[in-house]
């Protein structure tokens, strides 16, 4: 976003007798009353975002969420529907009419869904921490300090850190939900989208109503460890998500190529079930330009999965999966971003 190129122009009040003296809308009244208009060319990281899921709109409510981050100073403090107008008035200057399209198919596909789904376990919608997670995982973001994150946490390589968090029972109800929602997907032959564009099977966990308890899940868990961890891509200011489950096995996906995530930080949690093979191997960081680079010896990495056992890396970390030999390995995985560096929601 240019942080220089910006400056709300003032409408007068209706019937405030102001302005031209003609009653024309769209008179410039002067300055702003809420002084400098400009954005910020660097977000607020500081700033504490007010959630806008509730707003009825056609664009993603993350991206006002993200926006927010960008506004001035004299701004940050006023009621939400002022940061509103202002915001959108940015975006339908800025925001190409393709970008707001596919928004707004994205929007009606969800509808779609919501309106036909019925929800398996309705627990699993809302956020309830002591049923999700492991004692050591809620303790340490209690806690919430570098200490308590690192007695949970281990870093088997450089920037890729384990540590137990799911709870048996989540990992079932979430796998007996995404079943439910497959059977229901075949026999309504509805035609859903899936994770990204490498992997044929698995759903989008957001598209189906888990989408704020995933917010939760980022704001709440994943973040306090990605600030200490990962402020050098934006751990602190991370703002978005895309939550999705994967599959590898017989008819389904077998194996993951070499790639980077579409992420400034992903969590990666093996639900289940049983399963052989299916390594996780990672090859080193690097930027767009040196992706392909040759990997150093002690870049190489390779993990195998657990049931309950969340990885956290960053998404620029090179990784890939190897065949799942026999069984079903089912993956949770949380693409935590920061809006304003990606322009897609999926790949």
């Amino acid at each position: 976003m240019d942080g220089g190129a910006v400056e709300r122009r003032e409408e007068p009040p209706a019937g405030n007798g102001k302005g031209s003296g003609n009653g024309a809308a769209g008179t410039p009244v002067g300055r702003s009353s809420y002084g400098d208009r400009r954005l910020r060319l660097n977000p607020n990281t500081e700033h504490k975002p007010e959630r806008y899921d509730d707003l009825q709109t056609d664009l993603d409510p993350s991206i006002f969420t993200s926006l927010e981050r960008h506004l001035p100073p004299s701004m940050l403090e006023v009621p939400r529907d002022v940061k509103v107008q202002f915001m959108k008035e940015i975006l339908a200057r800025y925001l190409p009419d393709g970008e707001r399209s596919r928004v707004q198919r994205h929007k009606e596909y969800k509808q779609r869904i919501m309106s036909g789904y019925q929800p398996l376990n309705t627990e699993l919608y809302n956020m309830h921490p002591e049923a999700f997670f492991v004692p050591s995982f809620i303790k340490a973001i209690n806690d919430n300090t570098e200490d308590s994150f690192r007695n949970i946490l281990s870093e088997p390589s450089p920037g890729v850190y384990a540590f137990a968090m799911l709870q048996p029972k989540f990992c079932e109800m979430l796998l007996a939900e995404v079943e439910n929602f497959e059977k229901w997907v075949t026999a309504t032959k509805f035609k859903i989208m899936r994770p990204n564009t490498m992997n044929r099977y698995g759903a989008v966990l957001d598209d189906f109503g888990l989408e704020a308890m995933l917010n939760k899940l980022m704001d709440d868990f994943i973040c306090p460890i990605s600030r200490v961890f990962f402020s050098d891509v934006g751990g602190s200011s991370l703002d978005s998500h895309h939550g999705f489950v994967v599959e590898y096995g017989k008819d389904k996906d077998v194996e993951l190529g070499f790639h980077v995530d579409d992420s400034e930080v992903t969590l990666n949690v093996c639900l289940g079930k049983q399963f052989s093979g299916g390594e996780l191997f990672f090859r080193g960081i690097r930027c767009d330009t040196h992706v392909n680079s040759e990997t150093q010896p002690e870049e190489i990495f390779d993990y195998s999965h657990v049931p309950g056992q969340a990885l956290l890396h960053r998404g620029r970390h090179r990784h890939g999966a190897r065949p799942t030999t026999s069984g079903q390995r089912i993956n949770l995985l949380l693409w935590c971003r920061r809006k304003s560096q990606h322009k897609h929601q999926t790949m």
